[in-house]
């Protein structure tokens, strides 16, 4: 087993700042490789206050705060305007800083890129959905509306 810190949000393991073992394999091949956590050590302790700091600024302030900004995500879908083909299908696909900049722009407020999971690859116009993280405990699912520019 391999002790690590968490230099960014797992899914299922924990948030930035934490320190997690996992199997050597896990660590070795995906979390190290992506940087999404680094060895732990001594040295490495005075790393994790540093990193919960910039996770708590980041981090939305409260939990009404975010059921409020979850609600309105939820409340109307976003629209998301993209280059596409002429049978629909994306020069590309649609990724979480794309999610998180089209929220803003409809004004339902900023929240931040690394917060959004896309469960599947959006690579056609028409509705999708995305999850944003919020807080710990609410998530928010935003209906998409992909739309080709013109």
């Amino acid at each position: 087993m391999a002790k690590l810190i968490l230099t960014h949000e797992v899914t299922g393991l924990g948030a930035a700042g934490d320190v997690v073992e996992v199997k050597d394999g896990y660590a070795r091949n995906y979390l190290l490789p992506r940087n999404f956590a680094i060895t732990w050590s001594k040295g490495g302790e005075k790393q994790v206050e540093s990193i919960k700091a910039a996770r708590a600024a980041r981090a939305v302030a409260s939990l009404e705060e975010a059921k409020q900004l979850a609600a309105s995500l939820s409340a109307k879908p976003v629209k998301l305007t993209v280059k596409a083909g002429a049978t629909g299908r994306l020069f590309g696909t649609v990724k979480a800083d794309d999610v998180a900049k089209a929220v803003e722009a409809a004004g339902l407020g900023k929240i931040d890129k690394r917060k959004v999971e896309i469960t599947e690859h959006i690579k056609s116009t028409g509705a999708h959905q995305a999850t944003v993280r919020l807080h710990e405990d609410v998530s928010a699912t935003i209906d998409l509306q992909v739309v080709a520019a013109k």
